[in-house]
């Protein structure tokens, strides 16, 4: 089940809605979080009801755990490490073990089959979040706790697939709270437009990207410059929405029955350095790559090549985290070292132009993402090689023309060579040329979430967001959330 879908639209979020308040006339009040519980239960087994075991074991081991760490006095830190390894070695089995067997098969021209796991659900998100739990009963961060509190904590169902990576101190207290189990007619409102702003993105825009994405990375197609360009483009405007909207949507949809998740996302193509973008992008797990790994390696506080050892290293393990394979790892890398540079660079004390900065920035995370994306290094060189000119093919003709539309001046006067198949459909250049503008100067919907006033305008506006995309829904199947996979 996903969020853009009708199932999850129009039954399961009303039928959860409904539930959880009519309990709320129960004195009983644990009924409330049984209800979530079971509901978070249900909305993880839909995709498929046989991992459901694991992830119920990751948390009946980890609570039990947690709770031995809080009455320990000695030998807290090896408890602490069987319970990281825990995690650590359910996640590298389900996720990565093929991965290990094909590069072993590689280097010792050995023919071990891959086991062909398939990767359980919103593992890499429960997985960390259960170690920063850990971490945090070892740091003595965290109060006294249920086992239905901290279920309900870790399968909460808005957080559990994608995040964000919630901490067990920003979310029990919630729970806890029972002046947060009564409608709230203002975060009914707020959730509501928050989710199909969030439904908009992904549906209306990240979803028509898809098709173009997907077509432009088939291993026979060759590829024009522009046609790259475009490529590239498409996925990084598609990954931004897709994610963005999940995010919107996972605040909005926790915000009906009064939970406030953390924000995970802030329009991160406006940052200007690549510090700024990962102060941006997918927030809580960088808090998590930097308070659970950077600074306990020592973070800043050695010499600066400890410093930058630990950035690499931290980096790197971002990579792997999102994927078994050496794109992502070598993705990670890139992020690490242009960390460095920047950090190399402020030291000298020179400073360029805010804008040649934010056009030098997006277009490294616009080419690092090619990498992110690709099935292997030799698709992103190919379609590297096409971005700067490396590939014979032509421009297509009606790309000429859109662009001779555009400035104005008949460029086709002056080409002398140009091709007539188009991969891509010409308006694909002014849908780009739309979106960029776009995610650069429109307002996001963090401000009304932390504010929490919404005025009539975005209440329509947010109407019509919402019917436009329950009628692209029912034009064409939506494309399951590219998170869902890391």
């Amino acid at each position: 089940m996903i969020f853009s879908s009708y199932i999850y639209i129009l039954f399961f979020l009303p039928i959860i809605f409904i539930g959880y308040f009519a309990l709320s006339r129960i004195k009983n009040s644990d009924l409330q979080l049984l209800w979530l519980l079971a509901a978070s239960l249900f909305f993880y087994s839909w995709w498929d009801i046989k991992y459901l075991p694991i992830l119920l074991a990751s948390i009946f081991i980890n609570f039990q755990l947690g709770k031995l760490l809080s009455r320990l006095s000695r030998k807290k830190k090896l408890v602490l490490f069987i319970g990281i390894g825990f995690n650590l070695l359910i996640l590298l089995y389900f996720k990565h073990f093929d991965f290990f067997i094909e590069n072993y098969n590689d280097l010792f021209l050995q023919k071990i089959n891959s086991l062909n796991l398939i990767i359980p659900l919103g593992i890499s998100f429960f997985t960390f979040q259960q170690i920063a739990f850990l971490v945090d009963v070892y740091s003595n961060k965290t109060s006294d706790y249920k086992f239905l509190h901290y279920a309900t904590y870790v399968s909460f169902f808005p957080q559990l697939i994608a995040g964000p990576i919630v901490h067990h101190k920003d979310l029990m207290p919630q729970f806890d709270d029972l002046s947060k189990r009564k409608i709230n007619i203002r975060n009914i409102t707020l959730g509501l437009f928050i989710f199909s702003i969030g439904l908009f993105k992904k549906v209306v825009i990240a979803d028509s990207l898809a098709g173009f994405v997907s077509s432009g990375h088939s291993s026979e197609i060759i590829l024009s410059s522009i046609e790259a360009w475009a490529l590239s483009l498409s996925y990084t405007l598609q990954l931004y929405f897709d994610f963005s909207g999940y995010a919107d949507m996972a605040i909005g949809s926790a915000l009906l029955i009064n939970i406030r998740l953390p924000i995970n996302f802030n329009s991160p193509y406006k940052a200007i350095n690549i510090q700024e973008f990962w102060r941006r992008w997918h927030m809580t797990l960088s808090h998590f790559l930097r308070d659970y790994i950077y600074i306990p390696l020592g973070g800043n506080r050695l010499s600066n090549i400890i410093k930058y050892r630990n950035v690499l290293f931290t980096f790197l393990l971002g990579g792997i985290w999102h994927g078994a394979g050496w794109t992502f790892i070598f993705w990670g890398g890139l992020h690490g070292f242009a960390l460095i540079i920047l950090n190399l660079w402020q030291k000298i004390g020179w400073k360029i132009p805010m804008v040649l900065s934010w056009f030098i920035t997006f277009n490294f995370i616009n080419i690092a993402w090619i990498f992110f994306r690709a099935d292997d290094f030799n698709a992103a060189i190919k379609i590297l090689s096409a971005m700067f000119g490396f590939t014979p093919k032509p421009i297509p003709i009606d790309y000429i023309d859109s662009i001779s539309m555009l400035i104005g001046i008949p460029l086709l006067s002056y080409v002398s060579e140009f091709s007539t198949n188009a991969i891509f459909p010409s308006h694909l250049l002014l849908y780009l040329l739309i979106l960029i503008p776009f995610v650069l100067f429109a307002d996001n919907v963090n401000k009304t979430y932390q504010t929490s006033t919404i005025s009539y305008a975005k209440l329509i506006i947010g109407g019509l967001a919402f019917s436009i995309s329950i009628i692209f829904l029912g034009m064409s199947s939506s494309q399951v959330f590219l998170y869902y996979n890391f």
